[in-house]
């Protein structure tokens, strides 16, 4: 057990789901606090039934802190990490800053839960839509070696953060009243339409989102040689992402085998019959912790190619629910 816990960016929309995760799973703590930006300092939130005032998040803030779960922008990570940790405390974080960085592990619990015990203060949760995907190929590869990847994803507008919501909202309710919106978050209108761009520019035409997907991949299944191509896109549905997945593995691998592989993964759900329509949509995953996977079929321009479609909920498991199992993991000493 820790003493002293805080949660960092308490009031977002995943500090607030790691608020309600640290209650509901009864995580062990004698005492917490919230920090979030000077914005945010000085409003109260609910937690276990007692007021708390949020504290602004400052250096200091971490005295006596044992543990910190974060959910903060790149910028804020990169200035407030290294102070926690000075303060002797570890930090769980989300953002997106110290996951490459070789001293830092980058863990998803179900799939590479030994890396925590690397770490030198900070663990890294991965990109929501990495941590997914790496979440349904881990027993494939265990079984059959993962060659190659090839991914297009259809991302919720949550992962864009609580702007992102209102983008979808607003636009959605402006379009159908024949109004014009001002779209704070995205280039384009995201109500009745998709967006191939997430993140910036990088590498060879590629975004950062797709990137991450290609370089977290690596690092988590600790095999440089998987080769991976990924396409974002941002689509008009409020929570969960949905991915459409081709693996090539070294060994084949029939739907058959591959059904059996994912049911018996801790944190995957199969949702598999076409026949009668079964399979995991956004609708259907919804503040559910698990991945769901479904559409499983064997590729037909490889021999040993297998293709299925993969649904989690972005801001629980692809976020919040991560960090949180991975404190859990640390309270264990895995």
């Amino acid at each position: 057990m820790f003493d002293s816990i805080a949660v960092v960016g308490a009031t977002g929309a995943v500090g607030s789901i790691i608020r309600e995760l640290l209650e509901t799973r009864k995580f062990p703590f004698k005492r917490i606090k919230f920090l979030a930006s000077a914005r945010s300092a000085g409003k109260t939130v609910t937690f276990a039934g007692q007021e708390h005032t949020v504290e602004e998040l400052k250096p200091e803030a971490f005295r006596g802190v044992e543990l910190a779960i974060a959910s903060t922008p790149d910028e804020v990570a990169r200035d407030f990490v290294p102070a926690a940790v000075e303060a002797g405390c570890v930090v769980v974080d989300e953002s997106a800053y110290w996951r490459m960085d070789p001293k830092v592990p980058l863990v998803i619990p179900e799939v590479n839960a030994h890396a925590i015990r690397r770490h030198q203060g900070i663990i890294a949760s991965p990109n929501c839509s990495t941590t997914q995907m790496v979440q349904a190929l881990k027993p494939l590869h265990d079984y059959g070696r993962v060659k190659r990847v090839v991914v297009s994803t259809y991302q919720a507008v949550s992962g864009a953060g609580l702007v992102g919501s209102r983008d979808l909202e607003g636009g959605t309710r402006a379009a159908l009243e024949g109004r014009a919106y001002q779209y704070e978050c995205f280039p384009y209108p995201i109500a009745f339409n998709c967006i191939p761009q997430i993140g910036s520019p990088k590498h060879q035409g590629y975004t950062s989102e797709e990137m991450k997907m290609v370089l977290e991949t690596r690092k988590i299944l600790e095999d440089e040689s998987i080769q991976i191509c990924a396409t974002c896109v941002r689509i008009p549905v409020s929570n969960c992402h949905s991915e459409s997945i081709l693996v090539e593995t070294e060994k084949k691998i029939t739907v058959e085998k591959a059904r059996e592989l994912f049911a018996a993964t801790p944190g995957l759900v199969v949702m598999d019959d076409l026949p009668k329509k079964t399979y995991p949509m956004p609708m259907l995953c919804d503040r559910r912790d698990e991945t769901f996977i479904g559409r499983i079929r064997e590729d037909l321009s490889s021999p040993s190619g297998l293709a299925f479609w993969c649904v989690s909920d972005n801001l629980r498991k692809g976020a919040a629910t991560n960090a949180v199992q991975i404190a859990e993991a640390l309270v264990r000493g895995v």
